[in-house]
């Protein structure tokens, strides 16, 4: 059953419903390179829908059966107005609060596909493929640049400064409305930095947003 529902950082529900989850393949150069693939001239939309998203805290419990499963940290902007064909200034107001997902990859199942030149969600649009953590509201996050990380027991495996992103923040928004509607409670994930890696059972995931939120869970 299906019962995702946005939520404060301090467990308050916030009242939106989540439509689609906007994501950026390679929007870290590191990343790209990483995975061997080319650096891409505009930013590189595809969705998930909403039955991706799952609670971050609850335990992972990706498909087993279709080949490795890789993580990917991403920091998750939460859209609260309604955008098209948007200008900075409004992209700017439209982010209601900043969070962090992992977008969970069905990586055999996506080289198949690249090398088919298919779509990929199959490999990215799975149910519980999404993990969303809480959200911060956005003037408590009012910086020129966020950092995040992710440890794998206790080790660091990603971390990400939205400084390293090929399109920032307030720019994507404005790409993604000039191509199709943004409304509130749609959320966008930006992209992830180098270090994503394939998850095993047993491994516990800590998950830090600036020293604005902390988030753990663990694969099953």
């Amino acid at each position: 059953m299906h019962d995702y529902q946005h939520h404060w950082k301090d467990g308050t529900p916030i009242h939106l419903p989540l439509g689609k989850i906007v994501c950026i393949g390679r929007n870290y150069a590191e990343h790209a390179r990483e995975l061997n693939n080319p650096i891409p001239d505009e930013p590189l939309l595809f969705i998930k829908p909403a039955t991706a998203a799952m609670h971050i805290t609850r335990p992972l419990n990706p498909p087993r059966d279709r080949g490795s499963v890789h993580f990917e940290t991403e920091l998750a902007v939460l859209i609260g107005r309604p955008l098209s064909s948007a200008s900075e200034e409004d992209a700017r107001d439209a982010i209601l609060g900043y969070g962090l997902a992992l977008d969970l990859t069905l990586r055999d199942v996506q080289a198949k596909l690249k090398d088919q030149g298919h779509p990929w969600e199959r490999a990215k649009a799975f149910d519980g493929a999404c993990p969303l953590s809480p959200f911060v509201a956005a003037e408590k996050l009012a910086k020129d640049h966020l950092e995040f990380t992710l440890d794998i027991n206790r080790e660091r495996r990603q971390s990400g400064d939205t400084r390293h992103m090929l399109t920032p923040i307030v720019p994507l928004i404005c790409h993604i409305s000039q191509h199709f509607s943004l409304l509130p409670g749609d959320v966008v994930l930006t992209g992830t930095p180098a270090g994503v890696g394939k998850l095993e059972p047993g491994q516990r995931l800590s998950l830090e947003l600036e020293d604005a939120l902390f988030v753990e869970t663990t694969v099953v």
